[in-house]
């Protein structure tokens, strides 16, 4: 367990993310067309998942909004936005944003909070997502993680981005 804020007021997560060079577990996730879809649909790329609450939040949008711009010069690299946003809201947002080069994926119908470490266990945000990033390699070994620790604040762009360069 973790426990990260939310405005300044303590909150705990079910678990941890996984750690830097274990195998990234796999997942079920929906994806705007409502299909599942899991680590073997991203088979043989690097995947930046980039883990919120919600996109219907200013923070969130922001976050989703940066990746798209770097993700469109990034090599053999998925960007997933996770949220527990139902997949129409998901679809509804990317098009009205012009979001191209992330693929959103909900949660809502998965145990990826449980499996990953983010769900929120208290709070008003309780069974929503932690704000996250983790990195995997085409070999789906995890090579960065970040929970951020203060929900409304954005990640380190930076920092995982880098650390896709330094495993090319």
């Amino acid at each position: 367990m973790a426990t990260i804020t939310f405005q300044g007021k303590p909150i705990n997560t079910v678990g941890d993310l996984p750690a830097v060079g274990s195998k990234a577990p796999d997942f079920k996730l929906t994806n705007r067309k409502l299909q599942d879809v899991g680590l073997a649909e991203f088979a043989g790329k690097r995947k930046v998942m980039n883990i919120v609450p919600s996109m219907d939040t200013p923070t969130c949008a922001a976050s989703t909004r940066k990746f798209n711009e770097k993700a469109a010069h990034l090599h053999n690299t998925e960007v997933l936005t996770i949220s527990a946003d139902l997949p129409f809201a998901q679809s509804r947002f990317c098009e009205i944003e012009g979001i191209k080069h992330v693929t959103a994926l909900s949660s809502f119908r998965s145990n990826f909070g449980h499996e990953y470490g983010v769900e929120l266990l208290d709070s008003i945000l309780a069974g929503l997502t932690a704000r996250a990033i983790v990195v995997i390699d085409e070999n789906d070994q995890v090579i960065y993680t970040e929970l951020v620790s203060e929900i409304a604040d954005e990640p380190d762009y930076a920092s995982a981005l880098a650390a896709l360069t330094h495993h090319e």
